[in-house]
């Protein structure tokens, strides 16, 4: 052995035994080796005497490599002699007169024969007809010498398919000028000697070596889509084929290998007439009988392609064919084979190429047409619903997966619904051709479900169940509410349901998800009202043993409150009496574990009560005892709570802090359920209880000030008391909003800026005496965080910190234009505001001209067209904000105005882009409302001339600012003058 054959083996070792720096040096070594200029020379002398699988591997991969990259650059006898070579090697002779003893690699493993067949091809690649013309006529005789050459020759046909000629590969335009080049020659050449070589091969090898036989069958079934079809549909091939196919004595694999070789002639692509006539030739109906027999097994899958094939085919020809032309003999064949299709559709391993949804939706497309259904229709119909019952069911094998819904099972659920998804447009479908067939397909199924008295077919439950839940999709919001027809069965036999595998998650799932999708039914039935109610409100919903499905069950609960609400009124103490223990378990200490508050979704049942209980409706008395019997408790736990948070240990404060979380999320939930009216106007001493509460969980704010969480729980509290009480809830914003800013950090201070936000726009000025006081805490904070241009990019991308100065920058501007367009522009010119004035029209300046987000300049135009409006009243009135006037004339007007829409980055043609120029034109024209000729003056003499504007342009924009209000005839013009001066500038002066 030398060094070469030691580097290959040890750069080949996978055992983990070998040094990793001897491997890394051995690698290095072989790929030096590569360099070698006579390399392929050398590599078929060690083809010839090592019997080292891995050197004859190494070798023949190193000349497919070299063949590659170097064949142009080689010399006629260097291409000349790798030729003769390999091909000595896969006709199993000596290579160039060498030794007989010599190695011989058809002896190898798999995989070296599959190397070297790959390097035959790329030979065929270069030199296939026009350099190496006789390769195959060549190859052909030595097929004699037996089996080891036979098989080497299908491994050279099919490594031709898979490298170059098979279109299941995204292939370059030159590959298919080439492939196109190959088919081409070997058609006129030698296919037809191929074809026959296949057919003496198949018969003399049939019983002796069946695996052989596969091989080439392999072959055929390849290359038909490309050959004369009349080789292989004729006298003599095709009853081979069909003999093998049905002689049960054969070993499955040769009888599927037929099989495949039969669905290519049926795939094959040719003009419709001519492949009904093939259809007919094929006398298909003999192959029905084998798919009655063991599902699994191989011959019984490929008997199922074929059928489908042929059926997809039989289809095609009966769309595409006139009635002359034999369209009522492609329809005699397809529902011939029909039958046999749907029963391997629900019983049979189908091959993954073939889709079963697609070749119904296109069946059933085609009945849209015709006028009525005929019986064999209606038959048909009710097949492919069986057929998508049996498509739509779970595997059994995953239940205990699905019920407890582990990575196995999550993974299978997820499957499974993107699978469905088809299947249910092919119901809907189906539906609209045949409703009546529809609808009691689906009442059988949920009746025989009903009716099962044993839960081991949980999952044809569920099926069932989901046929109903997806037929609620078709119908029109007038049927679901009247219940006509079988609708007004099937629901009422839904409710009284009691299915023995309810325990199963996707059974109960299913189960509430279709009373609400049908909930319409019980706003026009007020009757089944109670059994509804029972269902959600028993173990089949809230009090269903899977905290999953309780968790369902409480979400769409909250959706039937919402639809039917006022019709609730009669049953509020029913359910409060049933939702006692599940609301209690909420807030429980011990409820508060990871699991449950992973996700707010109990939180639901809360709103759900809010729901109910808030109603004019509900007599206020009674609103009052409902509402102080929710509130008070919960209160009570987190005045507790808070009372015991500094002497408890730091497992006992997470564990307190979680519970205080969970009653924050269950009084915020229930407080959805009042309205602003109610509480203020009607009925004041609510509002004043929802009032109280807030003055408790603002305590929160004390005891537990750097929580996130918690500070998070309690905004949106405030934020939804701001809804609820109105104006009412001013004399707790003080304290409220001074906790919260204490230990503000960037991500609090955005959920901080997003409440004063929602108090501007609800009240308004209303709000002067608070901004006044929070805003330059604010704006000292801000200016503090963000920086005076760009937020950096950082190293690497995007960071958490980089997001999150990101969107305080983002919700600052937001800030400031809503104190700006909600007349409390007076706020920033307060005694302790001024002192960030120039710092914010710092920011504005820079951002209208340079942000990377066209809303957000688009805000900061607005922003100073309000102020100039605000603050600037007349023009030569007294200034109200000294040398505003000037930092607007001069450096506002030129730099945002001018500069900024005059770089090319300003794209024109951007919707959101032009929305900003229109805001721009607009500034421009308030500013010559409000400082007249000063203005003109300015921008035009200096601004203008600054960028080399034309006298005559100059002079034009001066008129069009001053005609009347046609701000579009502005706008139009103005985009006109900047494109111009784009034009003259050429690139060379750099604004800004």
């Amino acid at each position: 052995m030398d060094d070469l054959e030691k580097a290959i083996l040890i750069s080949f070792d996978e055992s983990g035994a070998v040094d990793a720096v001897l491997k890394s040096q051995a690698v290095t070594f072989i790929q030096q080796f590569k360099e070698n200029p006579s390399i392929c020379s050398l590599c078929i002398e060690k083809l010839c005497f090592s019997k080292l699988v891995q050197v004859q591997f190494w070798c023949l991969q190193c000349l497919h490599e070299v063949l590659r990259v170097k064949y142009s650059s080689m010399t006629p006898e260097e291409k000349s002699f790798i030729r003769k070579s390999v091909f000595s090697m896969v006709c199993y002779e000596a290579v160039d007169g060498s030794d007989s003893n010599s190695v011989r690699v058809l002896e190898s493993p798999a995989f070296v024969k599959n190397k070297l067949a790959q390097v035959i091809v790329t030979l065929i690649y270069f030199e296939y007809p026009l350099i190496w013309s006789s390769l195959f006529v060549d190859f052909l005789p030595n097929l004699n010498k037996g089996a080891i050459v036979i098989d080497m020759f299908s491994r050279v046909l099919n490594a031709l398919d898979d490298e170059l000629i098979s279109l299941d590969y995204p292939r370059s335009g030159d590959e298919v000028a080439v492939a196109g080049r190959i088919k081409d020659a070997m058609r006129v050449q030698c296919v037809p000697q191929i074809v026959r070589t296949w057919y003496d091969i198949i018969i003399a090898y049939r019983n002796s070596d069946p695996e052989l036989c596969c091989s080439v069958m392999d072959s055929m079934r390849r290359y038909i889509t490309w050959i004369d079809i009349g080789l292989i549909v004729n006298d003599a091939f095709i009853p081979l084929l069909f003999e093998l196919i049905l002689l049960d004595g054969l070993p499955d694999q040769l009888r599927a290998a037929a099989t495949s070789v039969v669905l290519a002639v049926v795939s094959k692509r040719m003009e419709h007439k001519s492949k009904l006539a093939l259809l007919q030739r094929l006398q298909i109906t003999r192959v029905f009988r084998l798919v009655g027999g063991d599902n699994d097994s191989e011959i019984v899958s490929s008997v199922a392609s074929l059928l489908t094939g042929y059926a997809t085919e039989a289809l095609e020809c009966s769309k595409r064919l006139s009635s002359d032309d034999g369209k009522g003999v492609s329809v005699e064949l397809l529902n011939e084979v029909l039958p046999s299709v749907f029963y391997v559709m629900q019983n049979c391993e189908v091959d993954s190429a073939f889709s079963v949804v697609q070749f119904l939706s296109v069946y059933v497309g085609t009945m849209k047409s015709l006028s009525a259904l005929t019986e064999t229709h209606l038959v048909h119909v009710g097949q492919i619903l069986e057929v998508i019952r049996t498509q739509i069911q779970f595997d059994p094998t995953y239940r205990n997966n699905l019920d407890m819904l582990d990575k196995i099972g999550r993974e299978e659920e997820e499957r499974m619904v993107e699978f469905r998804k088809d299947l249910f447009v092919l119901l809907r479908n189906i539906g609209r051709v045949a409703p009546d067939v529809t609808q009691i397909f689906i009442r059988n199924s949920l009746s025989k479900a009903v009716q099962s008295s044993e839960d081991r077919n949980a999952e044809e439950v569920e099926a069932a169940l989901s046929l109903f839940f997806a037929l609620g999709e078709s119908l029109s919001d007038d049927a679901m509410k009247t219940g006509n027809g079988i609708l007004g069965e099937l629901v009422p036999m839904l409710l009284s349901a009691r299915f023995p595998c309810h325990s199963n998650r996707l059974v109960a799932l299913v189960y509430l998800d279709t009373i609400t999708r049908y909930m319409k039914f019980f706003s026009e039935n007020t009757q089944y009202i109670p059994m509804a109610l029972g269902a959600f409100l028993d173990e089949r919903g809230i009090h269903h043993p899977n905290v999953n499905v309780s968790r369902r069950a409480s979400y769409l609960f909250m959706r039937v409150v919402k639809l039917l609400k006022a019709k609730l009124v009669p049953y509020i103490e029913t359910i409060l009496q049933s939702l006692q223990d599940t609301v209690a378990q909420f807030t429980r200490t011990s409820s508060s574990t990871k699991e449950l508050s992973a996700s707010e979704d109990g939180s639901h049942i809360f709103e759900a009560i809010g729901l109910l209980i808030g109603m004019e409706d509900v007599p206020i008395e009674k609103q009052s005892e409902y509402l102080s019997a929710l509130l008070t408790p919960l209160c009570q736990q987190v005045e507790v709570a808070l009372l015991n948070a500094k002497s408890k240990n730091s497992e006992e404060s997470l564990a307190q802090i979680g519970n205080i979380q969970q009653i924050i999320m269950a009084i915020n939930a229930i407080s959805k359920g009042f309205s602003e009216r109610l509480v203020t106007a009607s009925r004041p001493a609510i509002g004043l209880m929802f009032k109280q509460t807030l003055d408790i969980l603002l305590k929160i704010l004390e005891v537990f000030p750097k929580v996130e969480p918690l500070r998070c729980k309690v905004t949106s509290f405030i934020h939804r008391m701001v809804d609820t009480l109105g104006a009412s809830v001013f004399p707790c914003l003080p304290k409220a909003l001074e906790q919260l800013l204490t230990e503000s950090e960037t991500k609090e201070l955005v959920g901080f800026l997003v409440l004063l936000n929602q108090l501007i726009c609800k009240f308004s000025t209303g709000v002067r005496d608070i901004l006044e006081e929070v805003y330059p805490v604010i704006a000292g904070r801000v200016f503090n965080i963000l920086p005076r241009n760009d937020i950096p990019p950082a190293p690497g991308g995007c960071t958490e910190e980089i997001r999150e100065l990101q969107e305080l920058q983002r919700t600052f501007f937001t800030f400031l234009h809503a104190i700006a367009t909600h007349d409390l522009s007076f706020v920033f010119l307060s005694p302790k505001g001024r002192g960030y004035l120039d710092s914010m029209m710092q920011l504005l300046l820079y951002t209208c001209c340079n942000h990377k987000e066209i809303t957000v300049r688009k805000a900061c135009v607005q922003i100073f067209i309000r102020l100039i409006k605000d603050w600037c009243t007349s023009p030569y009135g007294k200034e109200e904000v000294p040398g505003f006037r000037s930092f607007i004339i001069e450096v506002f007007a030129t730099n945002c105005c001018l500069y900024s829409v005059l770089d090319k980055s300003f794209d024109f043609r951007d919707a959101n882009t032009m929305v900003l120029f229109g805001e721009i034109v607009l500034a421009q024209k308030v500013m010559y409302e409000k400082f007249g000729n000063d203005f003109l003056l300015y921008f035009v003499s200096k601004s203008f001339q600054n960028v080399h504007c034309p006298q005559d342009l100059a002079e034009q924009y001066c008129q069009n600012l001053q005609q009347g209000n046609d701000i579009k005839a502005l706008k139009s013009f103005y985009q006109s003058l900047i494109e111009k001066l784009r034009v003259q500038q050429n690139g060379s002066l750099v604004f800004r």
